[in-house]
């Protein structure tokens, strides 16, 4: 294929990848915005999408305001989230027993509904920065230990073997390998963390803050702004979509390799055989 051909086909790709939800979106809106304005509802109960935009352009410089605390809690808490659960599975590869001594208590740890324990965060550690980072680590770390968990058990034990043989050290194999091979599911376990730490943030300033799109929420709720309600939840859906966006643009720029495999087999299923 010439270059000059490429650009035109990455266009369609990218079209043919992009264009069926960009479409369901807009038909979804275009309902919504026709039905809030000829059904006669009224505009406290359910504004249309134009309405919602509207307000929130006007009240811009507050949004900003109440989303800054949010993103902060989000990046702290994810990053620290991260850290953690890589030490922590880490630490329970190197060790089988305490695997399967830890990993019904992760499990068990998701049993237990976040709106539940965020009040008592909230009681425990006050309105500040720290009982929001905590709630957001308590949601994203159990997807992140077990997707990198289920990474390292990826590993081949042929693979394993080979590296020994040459004479490689665990810690050797452990860069060179198992850490490799893990990533993947790493950045899977990102993913999914990331769709859920926003949400996780505002839940704990929802419960007790001072700012926040959560604390947003409630103060335009009490003033029946349904508008500004489902503006802060646009935000709160955008910031979750970035966040989403930079896990998977740090995996293309990490594992750059992973994407290119998982292309090739998926044109190679699509090929007709001979």
């Amino acid at each position: 294929m010439t270059q000059e051909a490429g650009g035109p086909v990455r266009a369609w790709a990218g079209l043919a990848r992009f264009g069926p939800p960009v479409a369901l979106v807009a038909v979804l809106l275009g309902a919504w915005e026709l039905y809030a304005r000829s059904s006669g509802i009224s505009p406290f109960v359910l504004p249309a999408p134009s309405q919602v935009l509207g307000s929130l352009w006007e009240f811009r410089s507050e949004a900003l305001r109440h989303a800054i605390p949010t993103i902060a809690e989000t990046v702290v808490g994810f990053s620290l989230s991260i850290s953690a659960a890589t030490v922590v599975a880490i630490a329970l590869d190197r060790s089988g027993w305490a695997r399967r001594a830890v990993e019904p208590l992760l499990v068990a740890s998701q049993t237990v509904p976040i709106v539940a324990i965020a009040p008592l965060v909230v009681v425990w550690f006050g309105f500040g920065l720290l009982p929001k980072v905590l709630v957001v680590v308590l949601v994203t770390f159990f997807p992140i230990t077990i997707a990198l968990l289920d990474g390292f058990a990826s590993t081949t034990a042929d693979a394993t073997d080979l590296l020994r043989s040459f004479g490689a050290s665990t810690g050797q194999t452990f860069r060179k390998l198992r850490w490799p091979s893990a990533l993947p599911g790493f950045f899977t376990g990102l993913r999914i963390a990331a769709t859920y730490g926003v949400v996780a943030a505002v839940i704990g300033e929802y419960v007790g803050a001072t700012a926040g799109l959560g604390i947003w929420m409630q103060l335009n709720q009490r003033s029946f702004r349904t508008d500004l309600v489902f503006g802060a939840i646009v935000l709160t859906a955008g910031l979750s979509i970035g966040l989403y966006s930079l896990v998977v643009l740090a995996e293309r720029l990490t594992i750059p390799w992973w994407r290119a495999s998982r292309t090739a087999g998926a044109t190679n299923r699509r090929s007709p055989e001979g």
